[in-house]
């Protein structure tokens, strides 16, 4: 079964536009797991522009009450600064259940590509390592619409990743144009690349209502979706609860 891990990023953004503590980034997260949904993801940025060290620890603390998954994104490379310890630091104060590597520099609005194994695979093993040490599942993200991403994904498990999480943002754009056959059925090798390699599949970036359960259909075995974006802006219209249960009648329906 796939299971959904609700990103609150954009939660830290709206509360961070004005100050202050409202929205409240946990109480958001409380109100997605009373929803149904398996787990919390964060990608805290080393400028802080939206969720903080502080969050971090917040949601850590909510997730191990709660006795579910807690997904830490980051860029392992990134070196620490005031306000930001680095994310082996922020992960050996949490212990998420599963660290996600992503490899978006400080000027990137958005993670937009996954990693280079063959480029990065020497430099990645030791952060891999290390994380896994703490007891976390270790994901890393990775392209499946490159021919270069394709052909170095199962170099991910040499480097001791248990998961690949694919990155789905050509995906969605190739949806929402009308014309997904071809992207669609890249991801499905990808993940079946991945599996034969003995790694586990998660996706994420720009999943949405209207593209995730043609996603899952054509896609085998993806065992977690991370989705935030999309997810929260729809709650604007239809409510938070009621937007999680949408995305959790879609898993269900694609079992």
């Amino acid at each position: 079964m796939t299971v959904l891990s609700v990103n609150v990023n954009k939660i830290a953004v709206l509360r961070n536009s004005r100050g202050g503590g409202e929205p409240d980034v946990v109480r958001a997260a409380q109100a997605c797991l009373a929803a149904g949904a398996h787990g919390i993801t964060v990608h805290p940025r080393p400028d802080a522009r939206h969720i903080r060290a502080d969050d971090v620890l917040a949601l850590a603390a909510l997730t191990r009450a709660q006795g579910v998954e807690f997904n830490l994104e980051g860029n392992p490379f990134a070196p620490p600064r005031p306000g930001y310890p680095g994310f082996l630091a922020l992960c050996e104060q949490t212990r998420p259940a599963q660290a996600t590597l992503v490899p978006d520099g400080d000027a990137q609005l958005t993670s937009d590509h996954g990693f280079d194994f063959q480029r990065d695979a020497a430099t990645l093993q030791p952060h891999v390592q290390a994380l896994k040490a703490l007891g976390c599942r270790v994901s890393l993200f990775a392209d499946a619409h490159t021919d270069n991403g394709l052909a170095g994904i199962a170099q991910a498990a040499a480097v001791g990743a248990d998961r690949v999480e694919l990155y789905t943002g050509p995906y969605a754009e190739a949806q929402a144009a009308g014309d997904g056959a071809a992207m669609t059925a890249r991801f499905a090798q990808a993940a079946r690349r991945a599996q034969a390699a003995g790694l586990g599949v998660n996706a994420g970036h720009d999943l949405s209502q209207d593209n995730l359960g043609a996603f899952l259909r054509a896609v085998p075995g993806v065992l977690e979706v991370s989705i935030g974006h999309a997810l929260i802006g729809e709650a604007l219209y239809d409510g938070l609860a009621s937007t999680v249960q949408r995305y959790l009648q879609i898993l269900d329906d694609t079992r």
